[in-house]
């Protein structure tokens, strides 16, 4: 089963399961397709819309662990 951090750069992210985007964006990270998400890691796209990337990062979890259950 694949998992994120909070130091996976956002596009690496997206690579791993592209479901993972309407999460971020559920979150209120809408800028998942501009230019900076590609290089800019979780944790700093977190502290740039104040928000807690280890939350993020355990809500993305959940995600793939449930979607690798099945």
């Amino acid at each position: 089963m694949a998992t994120v951090n909070k130091d996976m750069v956002i596009a690496d992210m997206l690579q791993i399961d592209p479901g993972i985007a309407p999460i971020l964006m559920a979150s209120g990270m809408h800028c998942i397709g501009c230019p900076s998400a590609q290089g800019e890691s979780l944790e700093e796209a977190a502290i740039v819309h104040g928000m807690n990337a280890d939350e993020l990062v355990d809500t993305v979890n959940q995600y793939l662990a449930k979607k690798a259950e099945g």
